[in-house]
């Protein structure tokens, strides 16, 4: 149509009356809208399309004071959305990060916070073992390091109650003794454990905190205690501010609006320090896979209340000891069904009688049971809350369904709930436990509504990013895939790649306005312990156990003579795990021929050596077991040279 308009200015046909020209421009145009033959519609349609030819060639006049204020608005996002021009570019001051746990594992979370001159422990947490630690039952973080910087530690900070946070402090503070910060329900837990280790003395380090006040933490540090929701309650994230700058460390979190309790997450002071400026950012990385919003605990309470109405006979629920409004939940629920409460195991009998000390849930006292009072009652009245939702083999729930527990035996009446998600490695843990449960004939109810995960998924992390701002990111708690896709996350959220690392357990970060990079790296690992008798287990001990799992023991008695480095009798062969025992005997003259076949071949002299003497003929029947059977079982040799 303006191709058309134009030709037309530029070759005006003034010998042709006005219709006539507007009837053949119409005709070189067939798909005109007008009909072909309607002398007065197309005349109206033309003129249409040449003022509207005319509009387009006059571009829209531009307001160049509106235009000036895009201008402004672009700058305020920028510096709204990078407030890193705040902090002091000009300061020398740094701050070292070191984790010595919680990276590359769930569990085990303990890192400190280093200046020149002084240091803070944020958490000291357990972890659980795999299969293979053998007689091993809880994983504590190696202190090596701490003991290295002690004299330059002023504080043990604490973010919440967890046993992956706090479950090492006994075993810390039977060596070193430092201050310590935390709210009170983190503290009451820690003095338990004190408690329990004949550490009732350590309670004077205890200094309870208010939230969203700063406590001066010796010279260096300044940290104010920002509430989150997570699934215990009192959790907190850190503010941590030094000479170099503030640093944000979440804690376990995720973002709950509408929590138990009615205390949702401070996102308010999380934005008043994104809007200071943040120098960087440690955010909870365990759930950074999951792409929907993390479900509020109260989402919990319909699927609860299911399970109460349809119930025929005894409830019995099992949840993390920790979980304390998901008991209360479960517990309020009891009591409109007319429930009594009886509750088993000793972690969560310690949890609810805590929580209910420091009054963050409350119930009448008389809704209780003691376990000798259950036989009595009618199924329809008792709701049982105990631990064993991960299927250990000491809890209260596996006993009960192996019928060991003294006043419990499941029945096939009982409705079985697990309000828990397994714990990567427990499967198979689980899996046997609900095996005894059925075979009692009990149901057992795990649907996905009747359990919430506590940590912020790909969404919530989201919000932090954006809420904290921070110049540099470290993501934390989390085995390596987790951290990772964190990563991934906060560069979506506008944080450079360049200003992320990912960390590993011992590696020192040292974080200052300017830059941040990876320096040293510090000693770290696990100590294993026995928590029967709440002490150490070497290391080696833990090996040999292993090996004995693995490839099994060979136990040897030799009598040599000196004089001409012969067999005197027979030797004695003894084995584990290598040999079925009617191999025995083949296996005993197999051994006999290979210590024959060293005695004649063994370096002159060697026997008047006898350290020197067993192990080579140890690694004799090592090399020959090794190409027989391919396994490299435990030699003991005991050798007598007359």
């Amino acid at each position: 149509m303006a191709e058309e308009t134009t030709e037309v200015q530029q070759k005006p046909q003034t010998d042709r009356k006005p219709n006539q020209n507007r009837r053949n421009n119409n005709n070189r145009r067939p798909n005109a809208n007008a009909k072909t033959g309607d002398e007065k519609k197309p005349a109206a349609n033309n003129n249409r399309s040449r003022s509207g030819s005319r509009g387009r060639k006059q571009s829209t006049p531009v307001d160049e004071n509106l235009k000036a204020f895009v201008v402004k608005n672009q700058e305020s996002h920028k510096q709204r959305l990078n407030p890193h021009y705040k902090l002091d570019l000009n300061s020398k001051a740094k701050v070292r990060i070191t984790p010595l746990g919680g990276l590359g594992e769930i569990g085990g979370n303990i890192a400190v916070f280093e200046t020149e001159n002084e240091a803070i422990l944020i958490d000291v947490g357990m972890s659980f073992p795999d299969g293979e630690m053998h007689g091993v039952d809880i994983l504590i973080p190696d202190f090596s390091y701490i003991r290295e910087i002690k004299n330059k530690i002023v504080g043990v900070i604490i973010t919440h109650a967890h046993e992956d946070h706090i479950g090492a402090m006994p075993y810390l503070y039977k060596e070193m003794q430092f201050p310590i910060y935390g709210t009170p329900l983190p503290l009451a837990m820690i003095g338990n454990k004190f408690d329990e280790h004949h550490l009732k003395d350590c309670r004077r380090f205890f200094n309870p905190i208010e939230k969203r006040q700063v406590y001066k933490i010796g010279n260096d540090f300044e940290i104010e205690w920002m509430h989150m929701t997570h699934s215990i309650v009192d959790s907190s994230a850190l503010a941590i501010t030094t000479e170099a700058g503030t640093i944000i460390h979440t804690g376990d979190f995720k973002i709950d609006h509408t929590p138990v309790d009615g205390y949702p997450a401070d996102l308010h002071r999380l934005a008043h320090y994104g809007d200071k400026g943040v120098l960087c950012l440690l955010s909870d990385s365990t759930n950074s896979h999951n792409p929907n919003p993390t479900p509020s605990e109260l989402t919990v309470a319909p699927a609860l209340d299911r399970v109460f109405y349809r119930a025929e006979g005894r409830v019995i629920l099992s949840t993390f000891s920790s979980n304390i409004h998901r008991v209360y939940q479960a517990i309020q629920y009891g009591i409109k069904y007319g429930r009594k409460v009886c509750v088993i195991g000793r972690s969560m009998e310690r949890n609810i009688e805590i929580a209910m000390q420091y009054d963050y849930i409350r119930f009448p006292k008389n809704i209780f049971v003691d376990a000798e009072e259950v036989s009595r009652m009618n199924d329809k009245d008792v709701l049982i809350v105990t631990t064993g939702s991960q299927g250990e083999a000491n809890s209260a729930l596996f006993r009960m369904s192996i019928g060991e527990h003294r006043h419990i035996k499941i029945k096939p009446t009982d409705l079985i709930v697990l309000s828990s998600r397994p714990i990567p490695g427990n499967e198979g843990s689980i899996s046997n436990m609900m095996n005894f449960i059925q075979r009692c004939g009990a149901q057992v109810a795990m649907d996905r509504d009747i359990h919430v995960s506590g940590h912020a998924s790909i969404e919530e992390q989201k919000l932090m990013l954006r809420l904290v701002n921070p110049k540099f990111f470290l993501p934390v708690h989390g085995e390596f895939n987790h951290v990772m896709k964190h990563k991934e996350t906060a560069i979506m959220c506008g944080v450079p790649e360049r200003n992320i690392l990912l960390m590993t357990d011992g590696e020192q970060i040292e974080v200052a306005p300017k830059y941040m990079r990876k320096v040293k790296t510090v000693k770290t690992g696990k100590t294993y312990i026995d928590n029967q008798n709440n002490l150490e287990i070497e290391d080696d001990i833990v090996i040999d156990r292993q090996k004995l799992a693995n490839d099994g023991v060979v136990m040897l008695v030799v009598e040599v003579s000196e004089q001409d480095g012969k067999m005197l009798n027979k030797p004695k062969v003894t084995s584990f795990g290598l040999v079925a025992d009617k191999k025995d005997k083949a296996f005993a003259k197999e051994m006999e021929d290979v210590i024959e076949h060293f005695l004649i071949n063994m370096k002159p002299g060697l026997i008047n050596n006898h350290k020197a003497f067993e192990a080579d003929l140890r690694q004799a029947v090592r090399k020959h077991i090794y190409r027989r059977m391919k396994k490299y079982p435990l030699i003991v040799p005991h050798t007598f040279i007359h």
